[in-house]
């Protein structure tokens, strides 16, 4: 009897501590997490649907990851912070609408590299307002970011156009369509890989190496971590604030520029109301909304994963009007297991 229990006893305790190794391994990486939730999507959909796997589906999905990834590579960098920025598509609205006007009426002939470059500035500038509005007012960035978004709309608005801009430069046009890898299905289908998801890739890689290799990424975490801590250890809070919501600016004016040379006209009201699910795919990522975490590949997966809900649920015969709240489960359940982890 007593051997018999002794037996019984030790592997639920071993298993037990295994258990808990393993979960708190998983509180430390949340990024797999989120992996596992885009996993979990993909066997449901491609159980129920098969035309799910098909290569036409994988070069959607990074086709539509594209401007929502440089979304979400600057928030991720303002959420590091300990900071948040809801104008970054009005940035994108005004830079991609601004430029595309431009361009087509006084310079038809600029090249694409060109044209990034000035639109990467132009949000740079519309970024740094407002880090030193965040820094001077000492106000939440929420609200000084609310006050932007809607002062460059409606400048927007009222000064630029509200025309559809269908005529773009043709620099822009033939970018858009430049392939980067093309694939012929059995049936004959030909899918199509464009050369722009090279950009995110490229900001990707930036991002990453900003955050985790430069004394600004430390910076960057410091600040998200206790902003008091980090200015007396010697970090400039004013230096951060307008980096963080420069750079996010900067992505913004790329990302609108992806959009118009993605979708090949430029709409004044487009991207408006995507915030909170760019938001969202950053969280879901692992990044804290009060600072001092976050990762490039967490933030990637999030994205992917807002993604799929709002591409491929439909295979499977889901309303569109059910993703927003899958995607709001999705949020409560990464949320959940990432305040776990703030406890451990």
């Amino acid at each position: 009897m007593t051997d018999t229990t002794f037996n019984g006893a030790a592997p639920d305790g071993n298993d037990k501590a295994s258990l808990g190794s393993a979960w708190r391994w998983l509180l430390r990486h949340p990024p797999v997490v989120t992996f596992s939730l885009i996993v979990l999507v993909c066997l449901v959909v491609g159980t129920i649907n098969t035309d799910f796997w098909q290569v036409s589906n994988l070069f959607d999905i990074l086709r539509a990851s594209v401007v929502r990834g440089l979304f979400a590579l600057g928030v991720l960098v303002v959420l590091a912070s300990g900071g948040i920025d809801v104008s970054f598509t009005a940035i994108a609205a005004f830079v991609m609408y601004t430029v595309t006007m431009l361009v087509t009426n006084l310079l038809p002939g600029l090249p694409m590299p060109v044209i990034l470059l000035v639109a990467a500035a132009g949000g740079a500038c519309f970024g740094a307002l407002n880090g030193l509005l965040v820094h001077t007012l000492r106000a939440p960035s929420l609200i000084v970011t609310i006050g932007t978004q809607y002062v460059i709309r409606s400048f927007l608005l009222t000064f630029v156009g509200t025309a559809l801009f269908m005529n773009i430069p043709g620099s822009m046009e033939a970018f858009g369509k430049l392939a980067l890898f093309t694939h012929q299905s059995a049936n004959g289908s030909i899918s199509i890989l464009p050369a722009f998801v090279l950009v995110l890739a490229v900001a990707a890689a930036a991002t990453w190496w900003i955050l985790e290799r430069t004394l600004m990424g430390r910076a960057v975490y410091a600040v998200g971590g206790n902003p008091g801590i980090a200015e007396r250890l010697g970090y400039n809070l004013r230096t951060v604030h307008i980096f963080v919501f420069a750079y996010a600016g900067l992505l913004a004016g790329i990302a609108g520029i992806m959009h118009v040379a993605s979708n090949r006209l430029a709409n004044p009201f487009d991207l408006a109301g995507t915030e909170l699910e760019i938001i969202a795919a950053v969280v879901l990522g692992g990044a804290r909304i009060t600072g001092g975490s976050g990762s490039v590949i967490g933030t990637l997966l999030g994205v992917v994963l807002i993604t799929l809900v709002s591409n491929v649920l439909i295979l499977v015969g889901i309303p569109s009007t059910w993703q927003l709240a899958i995607i709001g489960v999705f949020i409560v359940l990464a949320g959940t297991v990432f305040s776990l982890r703030a406890r451990g």
